[in-house]
């Protein structure tokens, strides 16, 4: 997970660049003021990949939004 870059196009360019594979890197927002269901918001460019039927910003699968969920909540702590 990379958190601070300006854009989520540079945070996955380092993610790339790590090794990361284009199918396990997502684009969302966090917003630590809110712990509850609107902490996070699954709207990126980077989410938009036909291919992985995934067609607009938005992360439409719901079993990958549960494993982000998963992934964040292990590496953000209060």
């Amino acid at each position: 997970m990379v958190v601070g870059g300006e854009l989520h196009s540079d945070e996955e360019a380092r993610l790339f660049d790590d090794g990361s594979a284009q199918g396990d890197v997502w684009g969302i927002n966090g917003y630590p003021a809110d712990r509850g269901e609107g902490f996070l918001e699954f709207d990126s460019m980077i989410n938009v990949r036909p291919s992985q039927h995934n067609p607009s910003r938005d992360v439409v699968d719901q079993q990958v939004r549960a494993r982000i969920r998963e992934v964040v909540s292990r590496l953000v702590t209060e």
